[in-house]
């Protein structure tokens, strides 16, 4: 057990007996675990395997390769519509857990086989880059930007294309670009601190 995972736990303001139950059955699966991203995450040979992320409306169970899991109880869940290969197993409650540790093993130690055979995600499938109007009009009006942007990696460029697109106002998305070119100007994607 790691020390850093304690106090990440013992800090935490909602979800303490969830997680420590989480914890618990994933360490039973053979799992190393480390703070990563500030959150506790379980690995198998130094490759992530799960991670346990707190919202304000559920606890989650996050596989790294979740796309490439079965999912007999149909259990697994997109984190969002542009999610592509992690899926997470959401909780409310430390009885759901509890109820459902057979379960979660069951997928832990199949995402530990999947470590083990060495399979791969093919995320290099490209998917064509939508890049809102009014990113347009800024990098042409801004050569510095457009190296910047260029420079980005394509799932920071991705991120940035998906935040500026979502809102429905043109003023809303302008907002939103002027905001975050000095971010783009220093090579940093958009949560990038």
């Amino acid at each position: 057990m790691n020390p850093a995972i304690d106090a990440y736990i013992g800090r935490a303001k909602k979800w303490q007996k969830e997680m420590e139950k989480l914890r618990s059955i994933i360490l039973e699966c053979g799992l190393t675990e480390e703070l990563k991203w500030g959150k506790p995450c379980y690995a198998f040979n130094n490759s992530n395997v799960v991670i346990i992320q707190g919202f304000k409306e559920y606890l989650a169970l996050l596989f790294f390769k979740g796309f490439l899991l079965s999912d007999p109880n149909g259990i697994l869940q997109k984190t969002g519509e542009n999610t592509r290969v992690g899926r997470q197993i959401r909780f409310a409650n430390l009885r759901q857990i509890a109820e459902m540790k057979t379960v979660l093993k069951a997928y832990i130690y199949q995402a530990i086989e999947v470590e083990k055979a060495g399979l791969k995600v093919n995320t290099k499938e490209k998917i064509p880059l939508k890049i809102p109007v009014e990113l347009q009009e800024k990098l042409k009006e801004n050569p510095d930007l457009k190296k910047a942007f260029n420079a980005l990696t394509p799932g920071r460029q991705r991120a940035y294309s998906i935040y500026f697109s979502t809102p429905k106002q043109s003023t809303t998305r302008e907002s939103r670009i002027k905001k975050s070119i000095r971010q783009i100007l220093n090579g940093k994607g958009l949560n990038d601190r």
